[in-house]
């Protein structure tokens, strides 16, 4: 398997991507140093909005993931697997089912149920092994679900908020998928089909789903 190059969706060779890790092209910070505050600059600079969905592979390109200010898990693990492989670092996307216990009524409205997949993360190879990053959920959207921010360290697995503030479940995994060497769009869609078949056939001929 080859996590280090540069693919249609993962194009790190692009200006846009080129550009997201500029500030992270120095000899000065390590690959784990890099690494981390590559994560940070990805969970907190695109919002997290997981109320459009792609049906086109041009939607899943890290380059036009780049142009916007928002994305779901999916979108922004692809801007983040892109910018760690133009770092030289090895990245792979993690797809998941979850179940989300906040701020899902207009999701669960739309798809009737709050499971929600195929989720997305990261796995990054650190320092000899691999480690789990999610950089979905910007820190504003926790604070205002009064939930933690996920931090990440670059050496500890990074993958969910099990509980709120409070202590009440926030988010729970389902089923794993396991990990893929590209962006899985055939997988992806079909997954969709299988767990949404009446909004998949609601926008059949659409390039997006705006929920």
């Amino acid at each position: 398997m080859n996590y280090i190059t540069t693919t249609y969706f993962l194009n790190y060779d692009s200006p846009e991507i080129q550009e997201l890790i500029e500030e992270f092209k120095t000899n000065s910070l390590t690959l784990q140093e890099k690494a981390v505050g590559l994560y940070y600059k990805v969970r907190d600079q695109w919002r997290y909005d997981p109320y459009q969905i792609h049906l086109t592979k041009e939607g899943y390109k890290a380059s036009n993931i780049a142009r916007k200010s928002f994305g779901h898990c999916v979108d922004k693990s692809i801007l983040l697997i892109a910018g760690l492989r133009g770092l030289g670092i090895p990245a792979r996307i993690h797809l998941a089912k979850v179940k989300n216990h906040i701020a899902v009524e207009k999701l669960t409205e739309k798809f009737g149920t709050n499971e929600l997949t195929p989720h997305g993360m990261v796995n990054i190879y650190l320092n000899g092994k691999w480690v789990k990053a999610s950089p979905a959920f910007n820190k504003t959207l926790c604070e205002k679900c009064n939930v933690a921010p996920l931090e990440f360290d670059g050496e500890e697995d990074s993958m969910f908020q099990e509980y709120d503030s409070a202590g009440n479940v926030f988010m729970e995994y389902l089923e794993d998928y396991g990990h893929f060497e590209d962006v899985p769009f055939d997988f992806m869609i079909e997954n969709m089909k299988t767990h949404y078949p009446e909004l998949v056939s609601m926008s059949e001929g659409l390039d997006i789903v705006k929920i």
